[in-house]
């Protein structure tokens, strides 16, 4: 028996040495084919990088992390902290200290916070190869010197000058709550922690500074925690214990809380306010509602207004609730705005909301709503290469069940015969989390070479609402691939190019329709380029091992547990239903650090994919017959679509 049992250890270890040899053979397989690919197209590859390369000196400050604190602004520029005064040229602003003093020259920054009396910097510094983040403490001064650094860090916030609370996070998981005191006697204490692991948590300050909220969310469901920065030693306190089903925010103004929630019927956002001493759902009162099908993308609360910004039949609005005259103010945002950020305002008295609005053709442009005047500026026009003959379309296509989705389309006035111009279909549809129409700098460039940009605003997103999000997950996943589907018939009919010419792009999450698309219908595109997929997802959600697993049966459900649940991902997962056929071209970027998407479950589905196409070109002798290529782009550094901008270049 005793010798039995040696055996089959050895036999087990033996397995997984051989599969990590395996493994490690077929990654170096994969970078030798990459890197042969690759020298075809040094010229193209040349050529784009140089137009990049002049459009991005437009977009170099435009996410990077700005707070304003009274006169004085902070922002964050080329691995440096920078220290201006509001109404003065950025240009004039004084070098607080760089990442490289920090001794984190490879890392960028974040996120910055100042405490209320900007005695202390509290700074996010992220390395591309990790998800992980530190977070380094600056006491600031004439010369500002380290007073703590704090590994994996994921969101923190200043209680008062020398309170911070901050999570940690691990393998991709936020869960623990803690906080840090630079008093005299400096120490620092769990305050929290989440034993739900669909649950995840992070800290956010009021407008007013008067509370930190512990937010543990799930994918559907929510709890809020207080911690008043008026005694931020006190243990916190529950605003309403989570019910299944209801998400809810806080914020605090006049000691009450204003409670961004779903709550109540329909199952959409409200805007709903109670009493800080009685917080619980029965003392809950609607202040404001939303329309139907209208998504809320952010909500702000100042001293004496409610901005929401709100999305609409593909259009941008800037609502505004005037606490004093209790009206509401709805302001069409400009046409051709598809995304907006609002910029962080400590101050909630401040007379004036500061926001950017971008498109995927237009870098970002500053914006101003000032409160006294009840108008909108437009701030610092900047020199911009804005291609004034871009047209934007809205359209929508009826899906299988009838339901209208919206598309977005772009291209070239100037461009004739569109039905034989290159097509690039955009998708996401997941985790109700609207398609990304930021602004990239490649796709003015294509715009301006001709080609037509389309954006699929699929179910299982969230353009519409929380209800088009409901409509498209779990056992609901198949309406995104029917509207994607009627998506690209649709710009077909319309004379948008034409199947030869059209390409897909998906990223993460976006990869299962995609890569659905591919199994039920090659015939209707290309080309496709995947960044990170998501294509394995029956192996993947049977894997309870992977950090993420628990925490996404609520949007794709539980094979383990269910069996229709495992019938129905099986019945659309792009891997299981690879077939002899024939595939459009498949160019994949993934990386090797990624700790959401298991770099093996990509591996499997390219050798899948490869061999499927092989076999279908094998067995049909049609002159001219067409195999497509199957690219694996394996990246050694970056993680989950979050790279640096020289390695996103390369990718691009």
């Amino acid at each position: 028996q005793e010798g039995t049992e040696i055996h089959s250890k050895r036999k087990q270890n033996t397995s997984i040495v051989t599969s990590e040899v395996l493994y490690k053979n077929l990654l170096k397989s994969e970078r030798k084919n990459w890197n042969d690919i690759s020298a075809r197209y040094k010229a193209v590859t040349k050529r784009i990088k140089e137009k990049l390369e002049k459009l991005h000196k437009y977009t170099l400050n435009s996410g990077s992390p700005r707070i304003r604190f009274g006169e004085n602004v902070y922002f964050a520029e080329n691995g440096c902290i920078f220290l201006s005064k509001a109404d003065d040229d950025e240009g004039n602003a004084d070098i607080l200290f760089s990442t490289e003093d920090l001794g984190f020259s490879d890392a960028f920054i974040q996120w910055i916070r100042v405490s209320p009396e900007q005695r202390y910097m509290a700074i996010s510094l992220k390395s591309e190869n990790s998800e992980e983040a530190t977070c380094v403490i600056m006491k600031l001064g004439h010369f500002p010197v380290v007073e703590k650094v704090i590994p994996n860090v994921f969101t923190f916030e200043w209680a008062t000058n020398d309170v911070l609370y901050y999570t940690s996070q691990r393998n991709v998981k936020c869960q623990d709550v803690f906080m840090t005191t630079f008093t005299n006697q400096n120490h620092t204490k769990l305050v929290y922690t989440e034993q739900d692991a669909r649950f995840f948590v992070d800290i956010h300050c009021t407008k007013d500074r008067r509370f930190l909220t512990i937010n543990s969310n799930s994918k559907t469901t929510s709890e809020v925690w207080l911690v008043d920065c008026r005694h931020p030693l006190k243990l916190p306190t529950l605003v309403q214990a989570r019910t299944k089903g209801v998400i809810y925010h806080v914020e605090h103004r006049n000691d009450e809380l204003y409670i961004l929630t779903t709550y109540g019927e329909p199952a959409e956002y409200k805007v709903i306010l109670t009493d800080v001493a009685s917080s619980g759902m029965e003392n809950w009162q609607l202040v404001y509602a939303l329309e139907e099908k209208t998504k809320l993308v952010d909500l702000e609360i100042f001293s004496d207004h409610c901005v929401m910004f709100l999305k609409k039949a593909g259009h941008l609005y800037l609502n505004v609730i005037s606490f004093v005259s209790c009206s509401v103010q709805s302001i069409k945002l400009p046409a051709w705005a598809c995304e907006f950020e609002l910029e962080s305002h400590p101050e909630h008295t401040t007379s004036t909301c500061y926001f950017q609005l971008t498109s995927p053709v237009h870098p970002p442009k500053r914006f101003a709503y000032s409160f006294k005047e009840n108008n909108l500026i437009e701030r610092a026009v900047q020199e911009v290469p804005i291609i004034t003959n871009c047209h934007a379309i809205r359209l929508l296509a009826k899906s299988k069940d009838e339901t209208l989705v919206p598309i977005t389309v772009f291209h070239n006035m100037n461009s004739k015969e569109l039905h034989r111009k290159p097509l690039l279909v955009h998708v996401y549809g997941a985790y109700g989390i609207d398609l990304n129409m930021s602004f990239k700098e490649e796709k003015l460039m294509l715009i301006e070479e001709g080609w037509i940009l389309a954006y699929c605003h699929v179910r299982g997103g969230g353009e519409l609402g929380l209800s088009w999000h409901r409509d498209g997950r779990q056992h609901h996943k198949l309406n995104g691939l029917h509207d994607l589907r009627a998506c690209i018939t649709l710009l077909h009919k319309l004379g948008f190019s034409q199947p030869k010419y059209t390409a897909l792009a998906a990223a993460s999450a976006g990869g299962v329709l995609a890569g659905a698309l591919c199994n039920t219908d090659p015939d209707l595109i290309r080309a496709v380029v995947l960044q990170a997929p998501f294509v394995d997802v029956l192996n993947t959600m049977m894997e309870t091992r992977l950090p993420l697993t628990i925490e996404e049966q609520e949007e794709w459900g539980n094979p383990l547990a269910d069996e229709n649940s495992m019938k129905y991902i099986k019945s659309y997962c792009p891997y299981q239903n690879i077939k002899t056929q024939c595939y459009p071209s498949v160019f994949i970027t993934a990386y090797e650090n990624d700790q959401r998407i298991p770099l093996t479950g990509v591996l499997r589905y390219v050798q899948k994919l490869r061999k499927a196409a092989l076999d279908h070109a094998s067995r049909t002798s049609e002159k001219g017959n067409w195999i497509p290529k199957i690219i694996l782009d394996i990246q050694a550094t970056g993680s989950h679509c979050d790279s640096s901008w020289e390695d996103s270049l390369n990718e691009v």
